[in-house]
């Protein structure tokens, strides 16, 4: 281990230069980390110090194999394991095409299983995993999304088995569950459900219905900043809950507590012509 690092508890993240990873990053800098940064681009105002940018394409094998050898090159542990990559798709299940859908699948739930695989020999006896899902992991869906949604709840699945063989060797798994975030991944889900209303063949009237919900959901995004706070405190408690919540829409919850057959009507009522 170089000097640089010495001292210092070292984090490894994902999507490190998205909204919430960069927040992130920031923040754990600011707590006395090095953080080594996982993604596909770097940013252009990336921190100065404290950081290194490690170029690596989550969805395949060799990238993440070849940044792992660079972070075991630099460092002989690593404290924490955090991922913040995913994406974020509105579309139909019915219309989207086969290599959309297991696209998704690949970033939102592959990817995780291939980091955790890949860099588990780095982790710390003691060390921690946070992996990011989101509020609607545990709902019943909505429709148009549907594959969020789903991979989202395999995140968790995923996870909840993850946390139970990790716990024998003294590693915490936690799960981190925001709501909207004021990020870039939301103005691109914004951007997919414009091409969705544009192009959908099947519920043209529906998917501008349902727009209007998106909107009222989205409204209530908190900053990244408040994800990063709430990300540190489950990284750093001597004893992490199993699962952190951030910004949960009042109007999901409800509408969740509901027999299925009457969410199914209400949402006839509300999209259906």
């Amino acid at each position: 281990m170089t000097s640089e690092y010495r001292k210092k508890r070292i984090a490894v993240v994902t999507g490190a230069c998205g909204g919430m990873g960069h927040a992130l990053v920031r923040k754990l800098i600011s707590e006395g980390y090095y953080v080594f940064g996982l993604d596909r681009k770097e940013a252009e105002n990336g921190p100065a110090s404290g950081f290194c940018f490690v170029p690596a394409d989550l969805t395949d094998n060799g990238s993440v194999e070849e940044a792992f050898r660079k972070i075991s090159g630099e460092c002989e542990q690593i404290d924490v394991l955090v991922h913040m990559a995913g994406i974020y798709d509105l579309n139909s299940l019915v219309e989207m095409d086969e290599e959309e859908f297991l696209r998704i699948f690949n970033v939102n739930l592959f990817a995780v299983f291939r980091v955790n695989r890949t860099f588990l020999p780095l982790l710390k006896k003691g060390g921690r995993i946070l992996i990011t899902t989101s509020e609607l992991a545990p709902l019943d869906p909505l429709p148009f999304t549907g594959i969020y949604g789903i991979t989202k709840t395999a995140v968790e699945k995923y996870a909840d088995s993850l946390r139970k063989e990790l716990q024998l060797l003294d590693i915490h798994t936690i799960i981190l569950r925001p709501g909207a975030v004021d990020t870039g991944l939301l103005n691109v889900s914004t951007k997919r459900l414009d091409d969705f209303c544009a192009n959908t063949k099947l519920y043209s009237y529906n998917a501008k219905r349902f727009r209007t919900i998106v909107d009222k959901v989205e409204a209530r995004k908190v900053p990244p900043e408040k994800i990063a706070d709430l990300a540190y405190r489950a990284i750093s408690a001597d004893h992490p809950k199993l699962i952190y919540k951030i910004n949960r829409n009042p109007l999901l919850i409800l509408m969740n507590l509901l027999p299925d057959r009457m969410q199914d009507w209400i949402l006839r009522i509300i999209l259906r012509q």
